[in-house]
């Protein structure tokens, strides 16, 4: 099951990608939950995917891990001539054969140096009063 899952993902997230058309988005009952706390339904994230020139969008996978019923895809993703692009884990947990629910982290790639050190205490600005 671990790698049909994997393949049910990767098809449906090729096929989004690949057509350009968020209509080709994963069936199912997508919720998307975010870091922050804050989630959307399937129209929701379909919303914004369709905000982004995803015909342009380059998708680079370096992971995809499955277990049971969880997917994790770890990729970098970018729009030439838009600058470096993101870093990002998605990670899908499936239900019946369908993507149910997905969680995305993202990071910009020109601040993942300044996020190896997220403990560190950041300084004041200059302009920053007490």
């Amino acid at each position: 099951m671990t790698t049909e899952n994997e393949t049910l993902v990767e098809k449906a997230l090729s096929k989004l990608i690949g057509t350009g058309d968020a209509r080709a988005a994963p069936e199912g009952r997508l919720r998307s939950s975010r870091p922050d706390a804050s989630s959307s339904s399937k129209t929701e994230w379909l919303a914004a995917v369709r905000a982004v020139p995803i015909a342009d969008l380059r998708v680079e996978i370096h992971h995809v891990l499955a277990d049971g019923d969880h997917v994790v895809m770890h990729s970098r993703r970018w729009i030439p001539g838009a600058g470096p692009g993101i870093a990002g884990v998605d990670i899908w947990r499936l239900e019946d054969g369908l993507i149910a629910e997905g969680w995305e982290v993202i990071e910009p790639v020109t601040e993942a140096a300044s996020h190896v050190v997220w403990w560190e205490p950041v300084p004041p600005a200059a302009d920053a009063r007490p």
